[in-house]
């Protein structure tokens, strides 16, 4: 029999100072991005299933938590918030040309086999940029994303930024049909660069292709050979996505924050929605990415608007877990909690205590004296928790 005090595999309970210090860093993230003008925006925990099918190009239906209403209609618990913007977007602001700018807050639910520590329910903070098809998009986006994870205190990141179109370019040069551009496209999202040499070989195809195909796989591109992909294009599509990454890098040279970036080709994500660049970024301490993102100007035309659009989403539980492991917690620079610990005829004072201490906004909790409890019991407990209290 289950235990009625335990958690299913996959999620887990949070509470005390590591849900404080998770809250701090959702608010300080979702500062950044509102400096930004980004408005806040809520959706549904659950959609039709339709929102996140196959079409769409988002998480595998299996991977997904599904459940039926009275109506006998296919509901899931949202995979990723992106889709569900996407729909918001197309049926409130249809007819909007100007940019739109929105930024959300909670959790998503993917229902994996595969947990190797992962969570199942996890937090997430995201911001779109729809109807914007420019660079400057892609480099506000990055930007925030830079600028999020420095105030959130993390120092050493790094983030990895691809472009899609350089792959289809290349698969429609080679002619490749839409079965093997995806079986060709897993082997390199997945990093198995022996399996898609072995795949290639298997393919007619022209041999400079074959080897730019190849060339796919070698990650962390320095400039200069970014520009010797950009001059050895031969096709428009893929010269046009090398172009665009190094007008980013440029772009973010002038503010000082190109040292955050680096490029990979081989970045192929498993969301098949993403139609330019994709970025995504990584720290000391956590073995999974912090933030994902990317440019997906088809998305939301599933739903009936036509809008180019750059978001991203940021990975709260491994940002927490990446600021505790390198000893950078916020726990240190809050303010401390007043315990007022107060005998029953004294309770009317110690409740205008608490009102005093906070107006200077200092939390302040009231705690009743209980009887046969000492002086030393309460100033332990607080010392535990690195409070102060005094008694009344």
């Amino acid at each position: 029999m289950i235990s009625l005090l335990h958690t299913p595999d996959g999620v887990r309970d949070l509470y005390g100072a590591e849900l404080k210090e998770k809250k701090r860093l959702a608010a300080s993230i979702n500062r950044t991005i509102e400096l930004y003008g980004y408005d806040a925006l809520d959706t549904p925990a659950f959609e039709y299933f339709d929102v996140f099918s196959k079409d769409i190009g988002t998480t595998p239906s299996k991977d997904l938590y599904k459940f039926f209403d009275k109506e006998g209609n296919t509901l899931v618990l949202r995979p990723d918030f992106t889709p569900s913007v996407a729909r918001c977007a197309a049926k409130y602001f249809s007819e909007e040309k100007l940019p739109l700018r929105f930024c959300y807050e909670g959790n998503t639910y993917i229902n994996t086999s595969e947990l190797q520590g992962k969570l199942k329910e996890t937090t997430q903070i995201g911001f779109e940029l729809i109807n914007d098809s420019s660079i400057y998009a892609d480099v506000e986006a990055i930007t925030i994303v830079i600028e999020s994870l420095l105030n959130s205190g993390l120092k050493e990141f790094q983030i990895s930024i691809g472009e899609s179109n350089y792959f289809k370019g290349i698969c429609e040069e080679a002619n490749l049909d839409e079965e093997t551009e995806l079986t060709l496209r897993d082997y390199i999202t997945s990093k198995n660069f022996y399996g898609s040499r072995e795949f290639l070989s298997e393919q007619k195809i022209d041999a400079t292709l074959l080897d730019k195909l190849e060339a796919i796989s070698k990650v962390f591109l320095p400039q200069k050979d970014l520009e010797a992909l950009y001059e050895n294009a031969t096709n428009e599509r893929s010269r046009n996505a090398i172009k665009r990454l190094l007008d980013i890098q440029s772009l973010l040279a002038k503010a000082g924050y190109d040292r955050f970036v680096s490029f990979d080709l081989s970045m192929l994500s498993k969301y098949h929605y993403y139609t330019g660049i994709i970025f995504t970024a990584y720290t000391y301490g956590v073995g999974d990415s912090i933030v994902k993102g990317g440019r997906y100007d088809k998305l939301i035309g599933q739903f009936g608007k036509e809008a180019p659009s750059v978001g991203c989403v940021f990975q709260i539980d491994e940002i927490l877990n990446a600021i505790r492991r390198n000893h950078l917690s916020f726990t240190d620079n809050d303010q401390k909690k007043t315990l007022i610990v107060y005998k029953p005829e004294n309770y009317e004072k110690a409740l205008e205590e608490a009102r005093k201490i906070r107006k200077d906004d200092i939390p302040a909790e009231l705690v009743f004296w209980e009887e046969g409890f000492s002086k030393e019991y309460y100033e332990k407990k607080a010392a535990e928790t690195g409070n102060q209290c005094f008694f009344i």
